[in-house]
């Protein structure tokens, strides 16, 4: 069995920093928005970090904390060695652990974040994530200026950053989650991300379900993370026919940030896209009470899928209440 329950974790406070083609979007305010991609740096990589420090400056202002009051940062992000975390952790005098889920990495935050927290082994524990368009197009396919060509299925890495501060005390409880397993279907397609993370996503689905016994009704909203707009259509056949769940409240980071003018093929995709709707829209609805989120990421890099290999990939499941 791979799902847990916490005790004593919430969500204390969050943050995050939308790019320019996401504030012009779907979702209508954000706590930041960037004017443009560099954010007064001299590289996009450089940005990123940016945006890393400057969410958690601000949690810790927000909240009147210092270093010394944060016991652990969590993190990753999409670059090699997830050198925006780590490069953003310089700055501060403050314990990390990275890690990496691809772009289920913040759910899996949570679930690390969660553990200390549940365990008493900290008091206040910063989960912390980001991605860049820019960065990840250069290091995934080809920077912008060389004209690639996108495909429908393609998905749009989003830019910006999120954080939150996880403790034992909150407004939003942090109940229990499911650790995915890898998920390999055979697809070799670099350009569809929805089609290989769903089965991953269904699987975590349908162990969460399984293990606590519960009902897919159970859930006012299931969140998953980047699977787009196919790949929301093979999720919910993947787990009508293989699981028997049918679907229905139901929403997915990647169709909820772009809007259908922004041409942006099949939706967002990134670290940052599932707590950019989290954390915007939907605890900002008072409709949501029991939310599950699913994290999807697919784990692969460029020398694998250039040797032809198949591409896996990982769901991470948290079960959110909020108070």
């Amino acid at each position: 069995m791979a799902s847990y329950k916490f005790k004593d974790a919430y969500i204390y406070d969050f943050y995050s920093i939308a790019g320019p083609l996401e504030s012009k979007g779907l979702i209508k305010k954000y706590d930041y928005c960037l004017n443009d991609y560099y954010f007064g740096e001299k590289t996009f990589e450089m940005a990123e970090v940016k945006m890393q420090q400057t969410v958690i400056d601000k949690l810790l202002f927000n909240n009147d904390l210092t270093d010394e009051y944060i016991d652990l940062i969590v993190g990753g992000d999409l670059l090699n060695q997830i050198v925006a975390t780590t490069y953003n952790s310089k700055k501060y005098n403050i314990p990390l652990l990275g890690v990496y889920s691809a772009c289920a990495t913040f759910v899996e935050s949570l679930i690390v974040g969660s553990n200390f927290i549940s365990n008493k082994m900290g008091h206040n524990v910063i989960a912390i994530t980001s991605s860049h368009n820019l960065t990840a197009e250069k290091q995934f396919r080809y920077p912008i200026e060389y004209g690639g060509i996108k495909y429908p299925t393609n998905t749009f890495t989003s830019t910006g950053s999120a954080g939150a501060i996880l403790s034992n005390k909150g407004k939003i409880k942090i109940e229990s989650a499911t650790i995915g397993k890898v998920i390999d279907m055979g697809i070799k397609d670099a350009n569809h991300m929805g089609a290989v993370m769903a089965p991953a996503a269904a699987d975590t689905i349908s162990r969460h379900l399984s293990d606590l016994k519960r009902d897919i009704n159970y859930y006012d909203l299931i969140l998953t993370g980047d699977l787009g707009l196919i790949g929301v259509d093979i999720l919910k056949e993947y787990l009508n026919k293989v699981y028997n769940i049918k679907l229905k409240k139901h929403m997915d980071s990647g169709c909820e940030i772009f809007s259908q003018e922004q041409d942006v093929n099949a939706g967002a995709s990134g670290p940052v896209a599932l707590p950019l709707v989290l954390f915007n829209k939907v605890l900002k609805s008072s409709k949501y009470k029991k939310i599950l989120i699913v994290g999807t990421g697919s784990l692969h890099n460029t020398t694998l899928v250039n040797q032809k290999n198949s591409i896996p990939a990982i769901a991470h499941a948290v079960s959110l209440e909020v108070l």
